[in-house]
């Protein structure tokens, strides 16, 4: 590709908030919510202890108050907003557990009780690689057809051994065949991956990178590993078999990783947070704004861009 510096604004990887401004004319809001599902990694199906990271909200720690409804949920999460941003557009995020583990006529109730909240122009969707059947992916379809839709779908690590040691209870094979299934309906995929796993190396974690870099996804989202307390994570670090990224390393992945992902793919996250009081570690992740911040500062000096070195 062309050498000349590649910019999307003022950030040199294209930005969820670029994307959204260009696709919509205006701030885009994400608004998190609890819908009420669970997971088969938690309900026995699979496993009652999940995957090893996740929090006991389901990796919904920010999202909205599952004893309310959805309305009301959104109503709340949507003032909290807006004390940074005065208006704007809205996007339903499903983000608390697995978000497509549930009978179709349920699924479809909930989305469609989201997009008939004010201001919403569409929909994300988090779920896991194991839980799209043939006729959630065709509900997808559907809703795809009226609406802006992007699908979450987790990865994390390329690497068998992690997915074993993390209690996935499935791998990059299966993320891959539901990927192809989603591209196979036009429907958005934004891929997770997490930097700082245990047993993982430098160049593993690059690996887990330039491999998501070569899959036909629309997004991607990169997550710090951040340890919480009350996950089975816990025990490895008691055990020092665990040990946290520092700050100048995971910048350093990130650039990289970022140099290999094509230009179109939409970057909706370069950095994961945790609540204070559940935090173990690192403690520099609470400083979300000075590791994103850091990143782009390291972009400039090393002159260079998402893309730059992609295929």
């Amino acid at each position: 590709m062309d050498k000349e510096v590649r910019l999307w604004g003022n950030k040199r990887y294209h930005s969820l908030n670029y994307h959204l401004r260009e696709k919509f004319g205006q701030k885009v809001l994400k608004i998190s919510l609890d819908a009420g599902f669970t997971c088969p990694n938690r309900d026995g199906t699979l496993s009652t202890e999940g995957c090893y990271f996740c929090s006991a909200r389901g990796s919904g720690d920010f999202a909205g108050d599952r004893r309310l409804s959805l309305e009301e949920q959104f109503v709340q999460v949507k003032r909290l907003m807006h004390k940074k941003w005065s208006r704007g557009l809205y996007i339903a995020y499903f983000q608390a557990f697995t978000n497509t583990y549930a009978p179709v006529p349920r699924l479809r109730q909930l989305y469609r009780q989201a997009l008939g909240q004010p201001g919403v122009v569409g929909l994300a969707i988090a779920t896991r690689p194991d839980c799209l059947p043939g006729e959630v992916l065709d509900l997808l379809a559907e809703i795809n057809q009226h609406t802006y839709l992007w699908v979450e779908l987790g990865l994390q690590s390329v690497h068998q051994k992690t997915c074993r040691l993390l209690n996935l209870h499935y791998d990059y094979e299966i993320f891959c065949q539901a990927l192809n299934k989603l591209q196979e309906r036009n429907i958005e995929t934004c891929a997770h991956i997490i930097l700082g796993l245990p047993g993982e190396d430098r160049e593993e974690m690059l690996l887990t990178g330039r491999t998501v870099a070569s899959l036909p996804i629309q997004g991607l989202k990169i997550h710090l590993l951040h340890l919480m307390r009350g996950t089975p994570l816990v025990k490895l670090y008691e055990e020092n078999k665990l040990t946290f990224l520092s700050k100048e390393e995971y910048v350093d992945l990130v650039v990289r990783i970022l140099e290999y992902m094509p230009p179109g793919v939409v970057i909706h996250r370069l950095t994961g947070d945790s609540p204070r009081d559940l935090l173990v570690g690192p403690q520099w992740s609470l400083k979300k704004w000075e590791v994103l911040n850091s990143i782009d500062r390291e972009l400039v000096e090393r002159d260079t861009w998402q893309g730059r070195l992609s295929k």
